[in-house]
């Protein structure tokens, strides 16, 4: 029903929104997953012409890809390193038929940005600076994969063509190629929107 109600352009709380995780994943959502408001304005943004091909970068349970795919004619990807969300990301999409959406269990550096028209990026490195506040334990954290993942993404995104669309939530830039220009900030800049000049 959620995702009717998305469909049709009627707001969503997000502790509505999250009762399609399991109760052991709901607490991760206030710090780890894109609230329903700035998902949809992130994914009208991107989205520039029906089938534009977004890369969520670090999709987790695919809540951004979900929200993207419902309110735009764009087509979602979301890249998940984590086995066990990537797992429930589709499994959720496929119960509730949603459409336009793809999950890779992979690592982003193992993604060529080139099949890819726009993207997203709700800065999945940062726990590994800030391991406190980490996801679990399934996967290695540590300081030098913060530079190592944010100069490749910054890499990939630097080959893009003029246009290519960006969007950073709660973002350091440190992934920002020099030649993408701010077009503009939402929400005391936790939200930025990007174009490569």
């Amino acid at each position: 029903m959620i995702f009717k109600y998305l469909e049709k352009g009627i707001s969503i709380e997000d502790d509505d929104f999250d009762e399609i995780y399991p109760n052991e994943i709901r607490p991760m959502a206030f710090t780890h997953f894109t609230p329903v408001e700035m998902a949809i304005k992130a994914a009208k943004y991107l989205v520039q012409k029906p089938g534009t091909k977004v890369l969520d970068i670090g999709s987790g349970a695919g809540k951004f890809c979900m929200i993207g795919s419902v309110c735009t004619n764009g087509h979602f990807t979301g890249v998940e390193q984590r086995d066990n969300l990537h797992e429930l990301g589709i499994e959720i999409y496929k119960k509730h038929k949603l459409k336009n959406i793809t999950f890779i269990n992979s690592n982003i550096n193992q993604i060529d940005f080139s099949s890819f028209d726009a993207f997203y990026f709700f800065n999945p490195f940062y726990e590994n600076i800030i391991q406190f506040d980490k996801i679990d334990d399934t996967v290695e954290v540590e300081t030098d994969l913060y530079d190592e993942y944010s100069n490749y993404v910054k890499n990939q995104l630097d080959k893009m063509p003029s246009g290519t669309r960006l969007v950073t939530f709660f973002s350091a830039y440190d992934e920002v190629p020099k030649s993408y220009k701010l077009v503009s900030t939402v929400d005391r800049q936790k939200i930025s929107m990007w174009e490569k000049s």
